[in-house]
């Protein structure tokens, strides 16, 4: 059984949040089919893992002849996933006033960087963008070495991909509630804004400014990574009484407890000092040893290579074979979500631009010749 077994989606998507939604939508069971411009350059990153499983059709849509068929597919897929910017597809005739039209119970999602409104709605933006102006990146990072360059995605994934996907599934079940379609708006920006959960309130209710080293979590207090002998790194998170304690015993520090729970700035930056210089005693595989037997919120920050052969992401089966149409696999991330129900099926690594072309088109010719 799939679970989304119902949905059919349009993406016109691109680049990294808006495959990766769709990306989840069928790895949850939904049926893709990609849309791409003929002979478009290729992206800079194997998108063989983003648009697995998916159908992938090539349309140029400045063309009459993709519009109707864009038209015609509508009325077989539900809900539409875009990424142009804003009036791209209006001007095209396939905004959701003119696709609505077609399939009032169409769901139509623009996922966009600043959204469809506002003095930034035009306005080209990245990653690195969008954390800027929604603040986070103020407060990230050091003092003296500034905003760091994230090693992923951050506005783009815990943005725009995983917000989509949320406000398509709720649309999905207002949808079968009420009958009604609808258009949803989706901002990188706004939803890297949100974001700042955790400690928004410091500014918004207390009217502190959030800087960086100042906080809890980002560099003031003691949690944090720490450099080994070797140099290497390790993760230190030992916050709860129980955890700092464990800590203070497995660097051999028992005398630090009492320490560790002081609130006074000046214990708090002494009790960092001291685990930094027990940690750059030993090396990166001692400490693995060590905190093998402690629970204590403290794990070694491994490169993807390792994580990929970590015991317990090879026990929660993160690392599938796909198959490959021309035979073999390709390994690739597997999905994350795991349910008492359902199993994933992963049909195939993401297929050439144009590869559901055939398939697609005789399709639509037969629909339109039988009624």
């Amino acid at each position: 059984m799939t679970l989304l077994s119902n949905l059919k989606i349009l993406d016109f998507s691109t680049l990294l949040p808006g495959p990766f939604a769709t990306l989840l939508l069928t790895d949850l069971g939904a049926e893709v089919l990609h849309v791409k411009k003929p002979a478009s350059r290729e992206a800079w990153f194997d998108d063989r893992y983003l648009n697995r499983s998916k159908k992938s059709i090539t349309l140029d849509l400045k063309q009459d002849e993709s519009k109707d068929l864009v038209k015609q597919l509508v009325k077989e897929y539900d809900i539409v996933l875009e990424q142009f910017r804003p009036g791209v597809m209006e001007r095209l005739g396939l905004g959701y006033d003119d696709l609505k039209k077609i399939n009032p119970r169409l769901i139509y999602c623009s996922l966009t960087g600043f959204g469809q409104t506002g003095p930034y709605k035009d306005r080209p933006g990245h990653d690195i963008n969008y954390l800027s102006i929604a603040g986070l990146s103020s407060y990230s990072g050091t003092q003296k070495g500034g905003p760091p360059n994230q090693g992923t995605q951050i506005a783009d994934i815990a943005g725009g991909s995983l917000h989509s996907v949320v406000a398509i599934l709720s649309a999905v079940i207002y949808r079968e509630r009420t009958g009604e379609g609808q258009f949803i708006d989706i901002s990188m920006t706004d939803c890297s804004f949100a974001l700042n959960a955790l400690f928004a309130p410091t500014y918004l209710v207390g009217e502190k400014n959030l800087e960086p080293e100042k906080l809890m979590l980002n560099g003031g207090t003691f949690y944090g990574y720490y450099q080994t002998k070797d140099g290497r790194y390790f993760s230190v998170g030992s916050l709860e009484p129980q955890f700092r304690k464990a800590l203070c015993e497995a660097i051999g520090r028992v005398d630090l407890i009492e320490t560790s729970f002081s609130n006074n700035p000046e214990h708090i930056a002494s009790f960092k000092e001291a685990v930094k210089q027990e940690f750059l005693l030993k090396t990166f595989d001692e400490w693995q040893d060590i905190f093998a037997d402690f629970e204590a919120c403290a794990e070694p920050v491994l490169t993807f290579a390792e994580a990929c052969e970590h015991p317990q992401l090879i026990a929660r089966g993160m690392v599938v074979e796909v198959p490959k149409v021309d035979g073999g696999t390709q390994k690739q991330i597997a999905c994350p979500i795991k349910t008492s129900v359902f199993t994933p099926n992963y049909k195939h690594v993401g297929l050439s631009p144009g590869d559901s072309n055939k398939e697609v088109f005789v399709g639509l010719n037969k629909l339109e010749s039988s009624s």
